[in-house]
């Protein structure tokens, strides 16, 4: 009978972001040390002995980026195992997803030397992410799609009040298409508990002033939002 073969397991963490400049961002940071050392890559590492995934997940992003694990939300992207993605040995990563308002401010520590935000386009440019980060960043995109099509999901990427406008830019920042502003405000605040109203309101231009909202109860969108319109 063969030896089982010796594994090694890690967590990596695609952080994600709408920033008023640059669009759709996730988190990458420089690695200090081989494999791939320069290179950019997605927060993460090795999981300690006897650590929950999730509980690795959000401490690698905290000790990497300096980002609050108290914050996060995870969502569970996949396994990432092929034999030679890690030159280390054979290692399997378990990916995870997690969304951030624009306001969060991130800066490398311990094995990273740098932290910051990029549009996902550029890091999906060939070999600017190392390993197969490339590869999880485009899972973890269709999932964060998928994710707001039937849950509360969108609301992580805003501070702890916005308005449906600002709600609205998240949905076509992540889904790349435009939505029709009144069909999208008669959705969202149809879905009961979905957003809970402050009863202030905020001045944006020359229109009337946009109601403001925190995140209410519910975590579920039924029926699902769609992508048209």
């Amino acid at each position: 009978m063969p030896k089982p073969t010796p594994l090694l397991m890690t967590v990596d963490v695609v952080a994600l972001s709408v920033r008023p400049d640059d669009g759709l961002c996730a988190l990458a940071v420089r690695r200090g040390s081989e494999p791939h050392k320069g290179r950019w890559a997605l927060p993460g590492g090795f999981v300690d002995k006897d650590e929950p995934l999730d509980k690795a997940a959000a401490r690698e992003l905290g000790e990497e980026t300096g980002v609050s694990p108290r914050s996060l939300e995870l969502h569970q992207v996949g396994a990432y195992g092929a034999p030679k993605r890690d030159p280390r040995g054979r290692v399997v990563s378990l990916a995870w997803l997690t969304a951030l308002p624009a306001s969060t401010e991130v800066a490398g520590g311990d094995d990273a030397t740098d932290a910051r935000w990029f549009p996902v386009a550029d890091l999906l440019k060939p070999r600017k992410l190392a390993f197969d980060h490339a590869t999880i960043l485009k899972d973890a995109l269709a999932l964060a799609g998928r994710e707001l099509e039937d849950s509360s999901f969108g609301t992580r990427f805003l501070p702890r009040a916005f308005t449906v406008s600002d709600l609205r830019e998240v949905y076509e920042a992540v889904w790349e298409q435009e939505l029709d502003a009144g069909n999208f405000q008669r959705k969202v605040t149809g879905v009961p508990g979905l957003l809970k109203p402050t009863g202030r309101t905020v001045q944006r231009g020359r229109g009337r002033p946009a109601a403001l909202y925190t995140a209410g109860s519910a975590t579920t969108i039924s029926p699902p939002l769609t992508r048209v319109g």
